[in-house]
């Protein structure tokens, strides 16, 4: 019992929304683009801690505790995303026309690149550009143009950096659809963030 009482000394919740709200909040707007989606899960991540308290273990920090409650939440939402009904994403004539000149006309599923218009380097530092905040919200943008589905693989998989066994698992989707959807989704984003950022 003693201990129990000693693990939840180390959480502070009167001073939770001083000490972590910001940053929580800084977290899940980055991840989901949208104000008021943020506030609610972190409203949601300060609920569940305090019904949790009692299995916090004192093995990492109030913050970092925290925050894994939060990708919780995040995932779940992601879950949820995931859930609406999907397109055939091989037979989809409209995503064909759309996407053809990336590919030969043969291998359009196989995903082989019609050299002419496959990806060319960007000539830019990640490590420098990444943090920076026009490119986290063109990148937020551009992902809020993806069909849900396409959205919460994608950021699990290069925001979350989720295994993508357990990205099939989180979503309850099979493999072959897996990387069908991280493909798609990755061309869509390349040409987005190429027409809104790399050229700007």
């Amino acid at each position: 019992m003693s201990d129990v009482v000693s693990k939840m000394s180390i959480l502070n919740p009167e001073k939770w929304i001083d000490n972590h709200a910001d940053y929580l909040y800084s977290f899940a707007y980055n991840r989901v683009n949208d104000r008021e989606t943020a506030k609610d899960l972190v409203q949601e991540t300060f609920l569940s801690a305090l019904k949790a308290r009692e299995g916090f273990k004192g093995e990492a920090s109030e913050k970092t505790w925290l925050v894994s409650i939060l990708k919780r939440k995040i995932i779940d939402l992601y879950r949820k995303n995931a859930a609406y009904p999907q397109q055939s994403f091989e037979e989809s004539e409209q995503y064909k026309v759309a996407y053809s000149h990336y590919f030969t006309e043969s291998e359009f599923i196989k995903g082989e690149w019609n050299k002419p218009n496959g990806p060319k380097p960007w000539n830019v530092s990640e490590k420098n550009t990444i943090e920076q905040k026009e490119f986290k919200h063109i990148l937020a943008q551009c992902l809020s143009k993806l069909p849900k589905v396409w959205s919460s693989v994608f950021a699990l998989k290069y925001i979350e950096e989720e295994e993508s066994e357990n990205i099939c698992k989180e979503l309850d989707i099979t493999s072959s659809n897996y990387w069908v959807i991280i493909h798609r989704a990755k061309l869509q984003m390349r040409e987005c963030l190429e027409k809104n950022w790399i050229k700007a």
